[in-house]
């Protein structure tokens, strides 16, 4: 038996989330003994128990912007105290052979491998560029701290061995993987959100904030779909707590604009399979390179077309002119001329819905995913 310390950072059910979860619930529970460290309550807790996979809730040592205020300073190190303590007495129980942090935010994996001398991976889901100091800092702990550090894409690898050219050789690439939704599911029609059936609907599925484009998409919706009033525009996800203020945001546009009509910001949805079944077109316009895109990925299983932000993990699961288009960040030309080839081509529409569907399943399995790290946990 391998026994497994997982670390995270959250217990919400987003990218990194939902990939932690998928991993765990396809290990081997007679070759594997997964226990997982999250610092709160959460939907993640509530689907991991359903699988009999113990969860702990304690300090993780999460990294965020201001921590490195003087009071925040002091509670970091009294959480590092109480977060090993809590470790030792797990360590105890399970005498765990690998410790396993999930995105650079959680910094309690590197610490406690350390001073136990456990062997530890990190997986990278994150590409970081700014702030400058802490793209620079990173890939160091990597180097001196990993075992094994995991990139979720190229993309993601790349621009950690640009800073740190060691890293090369620690640094192996698993691209998240995903199965087909089934159709055990309610649906919902285009009628539940307030619009006709023969309505186009362009979807944005993720967390309000920065860098996943809302604003962008939303811009050029106004200045180039807004008279047809047959376009519309749903946004499924919520802001990260503390960060509502991009929602208003987007909420007053609305508002200004005169959009209510047209444009529907739904919150977070546990299950995304009724919004994938009413959509047209599914957008991923972010303007800072994303390290995968797993919602690109799930949109190709659900046969969708895609369009995406042309830089980041998306270039390597999007194919230009095959699977879906492909398009310069902020550019709002672009954008606009994607959407209306798609809004007046059914059949390339289904061309790339079909095209994306069989690349999905051949390069992005479930099974591959979870093999791969299998044989890196046997390692």
């Amino acid at each position: 038996m391998i026994n497994i310390l997982f670390i995270h950072q959250s217990a919400d059910l987003y990218g990194s989330d939902r990939t932690l979860l998928q991993l765990l619930t396809n290990l081997d529970k007679s070759k594997f003994n997964p226990v997982v460290v999250i610092p709160l309550d959460g939907p993640l807790k509530e689907e991991l128990e359903k699988e009999n996979i113990k969860v702990i809730i304690s300090p993780v040592l999460k990294l965020y912007r201001k921590m490195f205020a003087p009071k925040n300073i002091l509670l970091f190190l009294k959480q590092i105290k109480l977060a090993v303590s809590n470790l030792d007495a797990l360590n105890r129980e399970h005498k765990f052979d690998i410790i396993y942090s999930n995105t650079l935010a959680v910094l309690l994996g590197m610490i406690y491998a350390k001073k136990r001398n456990i062997k530890h991976i990190w997986h990278v889901h994150e590409i970081i560029v700014h702030p400058k100091k802490i793209a620079y800092v990173f890939p160091k702990l990597l180097n001196k701290y990993a075992d094994v550090v995991v990139c979720n894409s190229k993309a993601t690898m790349d621009n950690l061995v640009l800073r740190e050219k060691k890293l090369v050789n620690k640094t192996l690439v698993i691209h998240n993987g995903l199965k087909p939704q089934n159709d055990d599911y309610l649906k919902i029609s285009k009628e539940d959100l307030g619009f006709d059936n023969e309505d186009f609907i362009i979807t944005l599925i993720g967390r309000i904030n920065r860098l996943k484009g809302h604003k962008w998409l939303l811009n050029t919706f106004i200045n180039n779909f807004q008279s047809n009033k047959n376009v519309k525009l749903v946004f499924v996800g919520s802001p990260v707590l503390g960060q509502e203020y991009y929602l208003e945001e987007i909420e007053q546009i609305i508002t200004k604009k005169n959009l209510q009509n047209q444009v529907k910001i739904v919150g977070f949805k546990k299950d995304l399979r009724p919004f994938f079944f009413l959509t047209d077109i599914l957008a991923v316009p972010s303007t800072e390179a994303e390290s995968f895109g797993l919602i690109a990925l799930e949109a190709m299983l659900a046969k969708k077309p895609v369009i995406g932000s042309n830089h980041g993990g998306l270039r390597e699961i999007i194919i230009h002119n095959e699977t879906g288009f492909l398009v310069e960040p902020s550019n709002e030309t672009q954008l606009a001329t994607a959407i209306q080839k798609l809004l007046n081509d059914k059949d390339l529409r289904n061309s790339f819905a079909n095209n994306g569907y069989e690349r999905a399943i051949n390069e992005f399995s479930e099974e591959k995913y979870v093999s791969s790290f299998v044989k890196l946990f046997e390692r």
